[in-house]
């Protein structure tokens, strides 16, 4: 069984130093810290303008990356309060150490809002546009120079391997990346296992995507062994169980896409306004005032009271949940989603499955994720191109122009590029990845001659 003592690991990565929560400034904990690193870093500024439900959105209505990330901090806060709460009295020598509640949700926080820092632009079509480009675009090309692992890295190229690599590798720009704490790492990584093999029978959530490239093994392994974490089928390959705190952060996101990402269709005249009781209604019956919310006005008000009651009864659901499954999400038997077993589970679902049909499939979001995988297709064959070229002493006229719009840090080492293809290949996608939905087509229609500087 895994230990809370274990998985509250305040050692920094990159760092050997040992720090004890007892020893901690009570005016700046450092689980605090590991929020305050994320939410000052470049990747997650860049999430203000990539998007979460509508693309290129100039409205005020439609989230953000970024404003999403922000809720799922603060609904993963309260989640790692309560069962802080229970688990502290649970197990005395956490006290004993100097643990305490608000510990548990200082961590659910900084890994909720890091949750979505290495996602490419375009949403989840922009993970598409990348694993398409290599499977069956120009980037198939490059597939008889790769290992099993690098090729599936590539062709299901997954925003939270991407997200792993920005907040741990040194070269980010310091050692160890952000330089976060274990903890934190831990429950940010929702997916701990390797992209080989994709299993056909998925036998846990852990094992519907994966959480980091081959390049980031090491570092997870190190995670790994300093958090104690258990394996997961035991064979060769890079398989772990989550840590317990990542299941709070997936149920988090979860509440939050469901709930807010239908309110913003609501907001935005995608979905029917008369829908916005009748879907969340099953949720919030035994909390709604139908007086109080009858007496609203305006529309978006009464769709932000619903939204508020409706995150409340589901953040209570899931802490009950996860504080009457805690031995067995210690033991690594554990192997769904907490909202899989919610008891609103199947009203989610509904609300889910309205927006997917109403807010998701509509033309405009269609027509412009379409467009991202011309814009992330059209941009890695440039660059791409540039640092291959540049390896390979082939520089053309236009190589030496791409090449100072590149940013040194995704070419190499003092602009000498990776030996390895791979590597060559992956720091392209990261610098794309890096990239606002906004600036990234704008890029390209520089690069193609479709729009001049001004």
């Amino acid at each position: 069984m895994m230990n809370w003592v274990d998985l509250l690991s305040l050692k920094r990565f990159g760092d050997n130093k040992t720090r004890l929560r007892k020893d901690e400034d009570e005016t700046r904990l450092g689980f605090e810290v590991d929020y305050d690193r994320i939410i000052f870093s470049t990747p997650f500024r860049n999430l203000q303008d990539k998007t979460q439900v509508i693309p290129l959105s100039k409205g005020g209505f439609a989230h953000t990356r970024l404003t999403h990330s922000l809720e799922v901090s603060s609904v993963g806060r309260s989640l790692g309060r309560n069962i802080g709460k229970v688990i502290i009295e649970k197990y005395p020598i956490l006290k004993e150490k100097g643990y305490k509640a608000n510990d548990f949700g200082a961590i659910v926080a900084a890994a909720g809002l890091a949750h979505d820092i290495g996602n490419p632009p375009f949403g989840h079509s922009g993970e598409g546009a990348i694993g398409q480009y290599f499977k069956t675009g120009n980037g198939s090309k490059f597939k008889d120079q790769l290992t099993d692992g690098e090729l599936a890295d590539l062709t299901r190229f997954e925003g939270n391997a991407n997200g792993f690599r920005l907040i741990t590798e040194s070269n980010q720009g310091v050692n160890g990346g952000l330089r976060l704490s274990y903890a934190t790492l831990g429950a940010f990584t929702k997916y701990p296992k390797e992209s080989i093999p994709k299993y056909d029978v998925v036998k846990s959530v852990v094992e519907k995507k994966y959480g980091f490239f081959q390049t980031g093994i090491s570092e997870f392994e190190d995670i790994a062994n300093e958090l104690k974490l258990k394996k997961f089928r035991n064979n060769e390959f890079k398989n772990w169980v989550r840590h317990p705190l990542a299941f709070l952060v997936e149920a988090a996101d979860d509440i939050c896409y469901s709930i807010i990402d239908f309110e913003d269709g609501l907001n935005l005249g995608l979905i029917d306004q008369d829908k916005a009781l009748d879907m969340i209604m099953p949720i919030v019956k035994d909390r709604i005032i139908l007086k109080k919310y009858e007496s609203i006005n305006l529309n978006t008000d009464r769709n932000s009271y619903l939204r508020a009651l409706a995150i409340g009864v589901l953040v209570g659901d899931v802490t009950q949940i996860f504080i009457d499954n805690e031995t067995d999400i210690l033991n690594g038997t554990f192997t769904k989603s907490l909202l899989d077993i919610s008891n609103y589970n199947q009203s989610v679902e509904n609300i889910k499955k309205l927006t997917m049909q109403k807010v998701y499939k509509n033309r405009k979001v269609v027509e412009i994720e379409a467009a991202g995988f011309v814009v992330l297709g059209g941009l890695m064959d440039i660059f791409i191109d540039t640092v291959n070229n540049l390896h390979n002493n082939e520089l053309t006229s236009y190589d030496i122009h791409i090449l100072d719009l590149l940013p040194t840090q995704y070419i190499g080492v003092n602009k000498i590029p990776e030996a390895s293809i791979y590597k060559r290949i992956l720091n392209i996608c990261a610098y794309l990845s890096s990239m606002t939905d906004t600036y990234a087509i704008s890029l390209y229609k520089k690069l193609k001659g479709i729009e001049l500087p001004t």
